[in-house]
């Protein structure tokens, strides 16, 4: 007669079960945020919906760049042919691109973590002794973790209010490492192939890809070379199929924007971080026969911004014909021919800077850390396994999640930025598990898989929670969608009340109006060709005090400006000249004596 299993062994059997039903809750709780996540929206923002634009337009000459890569800009502007939006409902569709590329994350997490057990099983099947101790978590467990680890990423810095691309590079990095490790479980080219696609798919998100894709391919090499005992030339002849499908799929933007600079081209927004933050280089406005304001890079500016006059600082974007706020459309274009070097001294502080931000990032994630040291705690094991012939299937993943971390550690890193990294190290890590010889299987492998399903729900539920909170607060505000902010969008209907609206020009004043957020202009359709450059805060009393203001307006006249706007803390203290654009805290100066 058979015996009847123990209770807790069912639990394995349950989450096989129950797995559709927890995608399901997971989408459906991160679906909320879709509906009712808060504006994000910044000048990164503001370029990849301009580059939208520009695509659906078929303008492809502008929307080649040097600093913003395309494929996102692209599924925005599906975006707007799917759910044809107006200006004021756009945001509506986008944060629905946001939750169809969360989805695409989704399913790059189970390819992932289901070739990362394939690749873990085939190697202990080759190489483990009889004797070797059973691994943990199997292959649902993980999927559960992974998916876990992706509704916190998408609570906390992957955002559905986030307009920006960093969602789309992890789902096809994931796809990308899924597809290396399928190739070293099976050695088929086709898995080399599609390594290579995902790598090209994942540079046309963001040029960080093309090193990436580089270290994904000397991964390869070497690990089938060293712990797989392959042939050299087969595993060369891997990485090069691997690189001409990377280029198949590159290669067109590559030569376009190479043929744009007058030089080869692979992107310049690493270069330019590198030259701000370490070189020392101004980032804005940066103007020919500057040298203190170079640090240790190299600058010779083919085309730089226009200074009409030095102070107050007003400068003319005129030179481009494209985008909103053409300062940040393209920074490649005014920062052509800046060529970094390191600053020895900046590097050191950008390094320490960096560490306590992963550190920091560590802080803000505790969930992962604290359930790993748990199992360690309670007897599971990471083995170490020194020589080629043993099961070191976690080498690859995590090697390049360390080398993420770290080539963007050199610069700069923002949590969105580091967050794949930490996937590649955190679910290899906890698929390496084993269970500890001296423990009976059955009791640490329930309490295991007991503790991850238990975060994977408590994932959701925080999801479910927060999203309540975030309807509540818009409901108690007399609003329905969280992408609506009140004073952004108050401000563009007061400005088309005016009469000003698509196919004007305007100035604006301070960081605020200019810099920091100019979604208000793309709302009412017009074009901030010239700035007066003032970050000092509060602008009531920097306007009041500003030298040759008289000049000054005079230039934005010549300019053709219809009129001037700027962002001001408190509505007593605003000059009697300015005019409040709608109950918001935008104002308008009028350049034209007789208008409005």
């Amino acid at each position: 007669m058979t015996a009847i299993s123990p209770e807790p062994t069912r639990l394995p059997y349950w989450m096989r079960r129950l797995w559709p039903a927890y995608c399901l809750l997971a989408a459906l709780a991160t679906f909320g945020y879709a509906l009712y996540d808060p504006y994000q929206i910044d000048g990164d923002a503001v370029s990849y919906m301009d580059i939208a634009d520009l695509i659906r337009a078929h303008n492809w000459h502008a929307v080649i760049s040097g600093y913003w890569n395309p494929l996102y800009p692209a599924l925005l502007a599906l975006g707007q042919t799917v759910f044809h939006p107006t200006r004021f409902t756009e945001l509506h569709a986008y944060y629905m691109v946001n939750f169809g590329i969360f989805l695409l994350q989704m399913l790059a997490i189970v390819v992932f973590t289901d070739a990362l057990i394939q690749l873990r099983t085939l190697r202990e099947t080759s190489t483990a002794k009889p004797t070797a101790a059973p691994f943990l978590l199997d292959r649902y467990t993980i999927r559960y973790l992974g998916i876990a680890l992706l509704v916190l990423s998408a609570q906390r810095e992957l955002s559905m209010g986030k307009v920006r691309p960093d969602a789309l590079l992890q789902a096809f990095l994931l796809f990308a490492l899924a597809a290396l490790l399928k190739h070293l479980a099976t050695h088929h080219l086709r898995y080399a192939a599609l390594l290579g696609l995902a790598l090209g798919l994942a540079y046309l998100t963001k040029s960080f890809a093309f090193a990436f894709t580089l270290l994904c391919i000397l991964a390869l090499i070497i690990f089938r070379i060293l712990w797989q005992r392959s042939s050299p030339t087969l595993a060369i002849a891997s990485g090069l199929l691997a690189l001409l499908c990377f280029a198949i799929i590159t290669g067109p933007y590559i030569a376009a924007l190479s043929h744009q600079k007058d030089r080869f081209d692979i992107g310049d927004s690493g270069p330019l971080n590198y030259a701000w933050f370490v070189s020392g280089t101004e980032q804005m406005h940066l103007q020919p026969n500057q040298p203190s304001l170079y640090g240790t890079a190299e600058v010779h500016l083919k085309h730089p911004q226009q200074q009409l006059l030095a102070s107050p600082r007003i400068y003319s974007y005129r030179q481009l014909p494209y985008g909103t706020y053409p300062n940040w459309f393209d920074p490649s274009y005014w920062n052509d021919q800046v060529k970094p070097h390191m600053n020895p001294r900046l590097q050191i502080a950008i390094l320490k800077d960096c560490t306590l931000r992963n550190l920091r990032f560590l802080a803000n994630h505790p969930e992962p850390w604290l359930l790993l040291f748990l199992l360690l705690l309670t007897g599971a094991r990471l083995h170490r396994e020194g020589t080629p012939s043993t099961n070191a299937f976690w080498i690859c993943p995590i090697a390049l999640g360390l080398a993420l971390i770290c080539i963007y550690s050199t610069v700069h890193v923002e949590d969105r930025y580091v967050t794949t990294g930490f996937l590649f190290l955190l679910l290899p890590l906890f698929a390496s598990l084993r269970l500890s010889p001296s423990i009976e299987a059955a009791i640490p492998r329930t309490a295991a898989t007991s503790a991850i399903l238990l975060l994977a729900l408590l994932a959701v539920g925080e999801s479910a929670r927060s999203v309540g909170e975030l309807r509540r607060a818009l409901i108690n505000a007399g609003s329905t969608s969280g992408w609506y902010q009140l004073e952004i969008f108050q401000a563009a209907h007061a400005l088309n009340a005016l009469g000003v609206g698509p196919g004007d020009t305007i100035a604006c004043v301070g960081d605020r109006a200019c810099l920091r957020d100019q979604y208000w202009a793309r709302l009412a359709g017009v074009r901030i060709l010239t700035e007066i450059d003032e970050p000092a805060e509060p602008l009531n009393a920097a306007f009041a005090s500003m030298p040759n203001r008289d000049q000054a307006l005079a230039l934005l006249r010549q300019q053709d400006a219809k009129l001037l706007v700027g962002h001001f803390k408190g509505n007593s203290s605003v000059s009697p000249i300015w005019h409040q654009l709608g109950d918001s805290r935008f104002y308008f100066l009028p350049l034209n004596p007789a208008w409005p």
